[in-house]
C-alpha cells in the first residue's frame, strides 16, 4: 500500500456513499488485492456491479490496480492508504450532508460486520469466545472531554504492533462515540412534551 491514510475531499469522499464501497475497500485493507470476482462471491454480488464499485473507487484515488498480480483477462485491485479520516472542515459546501450519508454507509457496515462475529460466535475456540465483548459505557462528558477520550483511544490503538506470536488474529475494534439520541437534537416523532 502506497500511503497510512487518506484524508478525502467532498468529490472522494461522496464515493463512499454506498455501503458496498466501504465494505470493499475495507476488505481489501486488510485481506489484501482481490479480483471484482473473489470480491463479489464475498459480498454476494454480481461481478457487473463489483466491478462497477471498484471503477469508482479506482477514479477516486482509493484503490488501484495490484500490477504484481493477474494476467490480461484477470485483473487485480488493491487499497491505495490502510485508513480513511475525515476533516469536515475540508469538505465545505455541501459537506455535512455527503459526512452524514458516508457515516450510514460505516454504520451498516459495521452493523453487518458485528452480526457477522456475533453469529460465528459459537463457533470460535473458547479462548476467542472469552476475550470479546459488546459493551457500552454512559457517561456525562464537555465536548472536549469526548474529544481527549476519542483520541487517547486513537494513540492506544496506534501503540499496538500487529503480532507475529502463534495464535495471533486479525481482531476488529470499532469505537463509536455519540452524544445520547433524543438529547440533543429534536426529539424523535411522538417523544417528549
Amino acid at each position: 500500500m502506497a500511503g497510512d491514510a487518506i484524508t478525502p475531499s467532498l468529490d472522494q469522499l461522496k464515493a463512499l456513499t454506498h455501503p458496498v464501497r466501504v465494505r470493499m475497500l475495507g476488505i481489501l485493507r486488510t485481506d489484501g488485492p482481490a479480483t471484482a470476482t473473489a470480491l463479489a462471491t464475498r459480498l454476494g454480488l454480481n461481478t457487473g456491479a463489483t466491478s462497477y464499485h471498484l471503477r469508482q473507487l479506482a477514479q477516486h484515488g482509493f484503490v488501484e490496480d495490484d500490477r504484481e498480480r493477474g494476467s490480461g483477462r484477470e485483473r487485480w485491485w488493491q487499497a491505495v492508504h490502510r485508513s480513511t479520516h475525515t476533516d469536515p472542515e475540508r469538505l465545505g459546501e455541501g459537506g455535512e450532508e455527503v459526512m452524514d450519508a458516508y457515516l450510514q454507509s460505516v454504520a451498516a457496515t459495521y452493523v453487518h460486520q458485528l452480526q457477522r462475529a456475533l453469529e460465528e460466535r459459537p463457533l470460535l475456540p473458547e479462548e476467542w469466545r472469552a476475550v470479546g465483548t459488546v459493551s457500552d459505557w454512559h457517561r456525562r462528558l464537555t465536548p472536549e472531554q469526548t474529544r481527549a477520550l476519542r483520541d487517547r483511544i486513537g494513540d492506544l490503538v496506534a501503540e499496538l504492533d500487529d503480532s507475529d506470536e502463534p495464535g495471533a488474529e486479525h481482531v476488529v475494534l470499532q469505537v463509536n462515540l455519540y452524544p445520547e439520541p433524543g438529547r440533543l437534537g429534536p426529539a424523535e416523532p411522538g417523544e417528549g412534551p
